[in-house]
C-alpha cells in the first residue's frame, strides 16, 4: 500500500511539470531580453567592423541579382528579433494576442527612448513598428503551432498555471482515491 494514493501523486506531478516549464521560460525570457538588450543599447560597432562585412555580403548578393539592400535587411532583422518575445511572453501571460502585442510595442519604445541619450545609437520610428511586428509574428507562430498541436492557447490562465480545475476539487479528489482502491465512483 503506498503513501500517497495514486491519482493525487500524478496531478501533483503535472502541476510541478508546469512550475518548472514556467521558471525555465521566465529564465529563457531573462536570457533574451538581456541579449537585446546587449544588441540594442551597447555602443553601435564602426561601419569598417561589423557592417562592412554584412554589407559586402549584400553588395554581393545584389550583384547576383538578388534585390537584397542594407535597409531591408536592418527592417528584417528588427522583425526577427521581436519574434522570441512573442513566443515567451505569449505563453508566460497566456493574455489576448493585443496585449503580447503591445507588450512588444512598449519594450521596444522603452529600447529607442533610451537611445535617444546614446551617441552612437539612432532611435528610429521604423525600428518600434518592426520589432511590434516580430512580437505579432510570435503570437502568431504560438498560435498556429498549439492549434497544431491541438492544445490551443488559451486567452486567460485558468487556476494560474494553465491547468483546468473544476470547482470542488476536494470532492474529485476523493473519487479520484477510491476508484484507484478498486470502488465504484459515487
Amino acid at each position: 500500500m503506498s503513501a500517497q494514493p495514486t491519482g493525487t501523486g500524478e496531478a501533483a506531478g503535472r502541476r510541478s511539470a508546469t512550475g518548472r516549464a514556467r521558471v525555465w521560460l521566465r529564465v529563457a525570457l531573462a536570457v533574451y531580453l538581456g541579449a537585446v538588450a546587449l544588441v540594442t543599447l551597447r555602443p553601435a560597432p564602426e561601419d569598417d567592423q561589423t557592417l562592412g562585412l554584412a554589407r559586402r555580403v549584400i553588395e554581393r548578393l545584389a550583384d547576383l541579382g538578388l534585390p537584397v539592400t542594407f535597409p531591408v535587411v536592418e527592417a528584417v532583422a528588427n522583425v526577427v528579433m521581436f519574434v522570441p518575445f512573442g513566443v515567451l511572453v505569449g505563453l508566460l501571460l497566456r493574455r489576448p494576442w493585443w496585449v503580447v502585442v503591445l507588450l512588444g510595442a512598449a519594450t521596444s519604445t522603452l529600447i529607442e527612448t533610451v537611445q535617444r541619450w546614446l551617441p552612437t545609437r539612432y532611435p528610429t520610428l521604423q525600428d518600434v513598428v518592426m520589432n511590434t511586428l516580430g512580437a505579432a509574428v510570435g503570437v502568431l507562430v504560438l498560435v498556429l503551432v498549439s492549434r497544431r498541436a491541438g492544445t490551443g492557447v488559451r486567452s486567460r490562465p485558468v487556476g494560474g498555471a494553465g491547468v483546468r480545475r473544476r470547482a470542488g476539487r476536494g470532492s474529485d479528489r476523493a473519487r479520484s482515491t477510491r476508484r484507484t482502491r478498486g470502488q465504484p465512483p459515487t
